[in-house]
């Protein structure tokens, strides 16, 4: 079965070439240009997301196909830096690639990310596991498992998809010592080229829980979350 995907891009120009050269690698796309068209389209593997779109941002449209959908993403953009890579990663895309880019490269990263996107669903589904309280309370951390709600002493913390799946591993034993080629593997599904990523991830959850106390780094091998009051 060909693999289907939602190409979100305002810019005919790019967009149709890129569905075109899609085509030849058996891979069938479908063209929205806006945000809202997006999130109303039918499920599909995989969505390649322009930041720059006219009617939503794009981080936000990334953060309610996470939570709605659980779709991978790519997003796609122009704009280059540190700052936007760290937007898209807390949006919970699951790869980004600036614009220009090759449609050989695209398609390469198209696969890779569905590759780690299954072995990752397989992963999520444990068999024999004794089943983990839907409510964990550590200190002043509550995390609800069922509806992926946090709170800190009683105020409401939006995560990231992403976010939210290291702050849960990292919960599932606290204070032990979580080794991030471990986190790279449940989270992403893979260990490979992916350090600096986990590392945008980790600042912008200590930065949400509102003291980098809660979690420790031991550098070079991992983190561990520690129960504050």
């Amino acid at each position: 079965m060909r693999m289907q995907v939602l190409l979100v891009e305002d810019d005919d120009s790019i967009a149709v070439p890129l569905v075109e050269g899609l085509a030849r690698y058996g891979i069938v796309a479908r063209h929205v240009g806006t945000g809202a068209e997006a999130l109303a389209a039918p499920p599909v593997d995989l969505v390649l997301l322009d930041l720059g779109l006219p009617d939503i941002d794009g981080v936000d449209v990334c953060w309610e196909l996470n939570r709605t959908r659980n779709v991978p993403v790519i997003m796609l953009t122009s704009r280059r830096g540190e700052a936007e890579l760290v937007r898209g990663l807390e949006g919970g895309a699951d790869d980004y690639l600036a614009k220009p880019f090759s449609l050989r490269e695209l398609v390469a990263r198209i696969r890779a990310v569905d590759r780690r996107s299954r072995a990752a669903a397989v992963q999520r589904a444990p068999v024999g596991v004794a089943a983990e309280p839907d409510v964990r309370t550590i200190g002043g951390l509550v995390i609800d498992r069922t509806t992926r709600e946090v709170s800190v002493g009683g105020t409401p913390v939006p995560l990231a998809p992403k976010e939210y799946d290291l702050l849960a591993m990292l919960a599932a034993r606290p204070g032990a010592v979580v080794l991030r080629q471990r986190l790279l593997e449940q989270v992403w599904a893979t260990a490979e080229g992916r350090g600096k990523t986990l590392d945008f991830h980790i600042a912008a959850l200590r930065k949400k829980l509102g003291d980098p106390a809660w979690i420790e780094t031991r550098r070079g091998v991992g983190f561990r979350l520690v129960a504050l009051g």
